[in-house]
């Protein structure tokens, strides 16, 4: 027997990227290089989980990290809708620092389309660059937050009147009542 996942938890078909990182010197003595994503391909695949060095000097340094399955999931339309709504819609890859055959190498570990979703690892500490999406994938990304994007209604309030008056003369009653005054 299968489960059916609720209906906030939909999602559409995956698509399987592989994230290209790259070490580049710097000319500062407390940071000696930096790592940053720099391609997000469904063309170049390995399977989920591998990665392998395709490049390895002292000016630039490149691996790639294969097998993350990209979904769109309802209950992150929101997250969808804000990145869509950016000036460059992106991808978010969240990665650590690992050592990988005795160096160390920036590993992604997450890659999202949801704004949401990154601020979430952001706000837990971990470190999230971005690289822009292609036009066929914002195309789908704009398809889904279409069909399944909701903005909340803002619900009015009624500000307290601060002028005296009847209501307020009232309110210091009800309050006095309680406190027993």
């Amino acid at each position: 027997m299968s489960a059916i996942a609720p209906p906030e938890h939909m999602e559409t078909e995956s698509l399987t990227v592989s994230v290209l990182m790259q070490r580049t010197p710097l000319a500062n003595r407390w940071q000696p290089y930096q790592w940053k994503p720099v391609e997000i391909s469904a063309d170049i695949l390995l399977p989920d989980g591998t990665h392998r060095c395709l490049r390895n000097d002292e000016t630039d340094t490149r691996w790639l990290f294969g097998g993350f399955d990209i979904k769109l999931y309802r209950d992150e339309a929101e997250g969808y809708f804000l990145n869509i709504g950016a000036p460059n819609p992106c991808w978010f890859v969240m990665w650590r620092v690992e050592t990988i055959e005795g160096e160390e190498v920036a590993v992604p570990k997450q890659v999202t389309l949801s704004y949401n979703e990154a601020a979430r690892l952001m706000d837990g500490g971990e470190q999230v660059d971005t690289l822009p999406a292609s036009p066929a994938v914002i195309e789908r990304m704009s398809a889904f937050v279409q069909e399944h994007y909701r903005p909340e209604v803002k619900k009015k309030r009624r500000k307290p009147s601060f002028e005296g008056g009847a209501g307020v003369d009232q309110m210091a009653r009800a309050e006095g009542d309680r406190n027993g005054s």
